[in-house]
C-alpha cells in the first residue's frame, strides 16, 4: 500500500515515455495520466470538477493518442492563459471522435476549463462554452498582452 502510486507512475513512464512528466512539459507535481480513467475514482472526480471549472483559452501544443477502444482517447497538451493572467501547461485527457481528431492542429486555440483552487495542470475541453463568453475572454487576454 505504501508507495504504490509512485510505482504506477514510474511504470507508466516506462511503458509510455511519451506520457512522462518531462515529455508532457509539466513539473514534478503533475499527478500523471491515468492508465484507465474509468477505473480511477480520482480521474472520474477530476473530470466532474473540470466540467464546472473556470474558463480559459488553450493553444494546442501537441497530442498523444493513448487508446482507441471505441473513440480515440487522446492526451492534449495546451499552453493555457486564464482570465487572471496566469499561464501554465495544461493536459486534457479526452475521448474524441475520428472527425475531431483529424481536425486537431498545433497552434489552434480552444476553450478549456481548469480548477483554479487546484492548479494541477489538468484541463478539459470546454465544449459547452458560450461563444460570446469565449470571445470576451479572448478579447481580455489580447488587450492584456497589448499593454
Amino acid at each position: 500500500m505504501f508507495g504504490w502510486k509512485k510505482k504506477i507512475d514510474d511504470l507508466m513512464a516506462q511503458l509510455r515515455p511519451d506520457l512522462s512528466r518531462e515529455s508532457l512539459g509539466v513539473g514534478p507535481d503533475f499527478p500523471g495520466v491515468a492508465p484507465n480513467p474509468l477505473l480511477s475514482s480520482d480521474a472520474r472526480k477530476r473530470k466532474a470538477e473540470l466540467r464546472t471549472g473556470a474558463l480559459a483559452l488553450g493553444v494546442l501544443v501537441d497530442w498523444r493518442e493513448v487508446g482507441s477502444d471505441g473513440s480515440p482517447r487522446v492526451v492534449l497538451m495546451f499552453d493555457v492563459e486564464t482570465a487572471d493572467g496566469i499561464s501554465f501547461r495544461g493536459i486534457a485527457d479526452e475521448d474524441l471522435t475520428i472527425t475531431e481528431l483529424t481536425r486537431l492542429a498545433p497552434g489552434q486555440t480552444l476553450p478549456v476549463r481548469y480548477r483554479p483552487a487546484v492548479m494541477d495542470h489538468y484541463v478539459a475541453l470546454a465544449r459547452d462554452a458560450d461563444p460570446a463568453h469565449v470571445r470576451q475572454l479572448s478579447d481580455e487576454i489580447a488587450s492584456r498582452k497589448r499593454t
